[in-house]
């Protein structure tokens, strides 16, 4: 199983690495499509719709429309809008779980 957030937790200035595993596993019923004809499967390309040719993946990119063009957005772009973004939990202090709304702890984690 694959963590889904690498990090560490704080304690003052202890510093505990951690990898968060989600501890339920949904399970879906995972169907292919199918040629009724022979039963092959279907396949999806990345194809540039000017050019009709496939595109790799490392030459696509994702864009967001505004009026009739494209912003493009890169990895940075995410980074910058939350600078905050940390690779630490720092504990401050301790709750009594009855204070917490169920709702923030529903997917257990381990």
């Amino acid at each position: 199983m694959r963590s889904i957030w690498k990090g560490s937790i704080g304690f003052g200035l202890v510093s505990i690495p951690i990898k968060l595993y989600t501890a339920v596993e949904k399970t879906t019923l995972d169907l292919d499509m199918l040629d009724g004809r022979d039963h092959a499967h279907i396949k999806f390309q990345r194809v540039n719709e000017n050019t009709k040719k496939e595109v790799p993946y490392d030459k696509i990119v994702k864009g967001y429309k505004y009026d009739d063009d494209y912003v493009i957005v890169e990895e940075a772009d995410f980074e910058a809008a939350a600078p905050e973004k940390s690779k630490v939990i720092e504990i401050e202090s301790f709750v009594d779980i009855a204070s917490v709304n169920p709702m923030y702890y529903e997917t257990s984690y381990y």
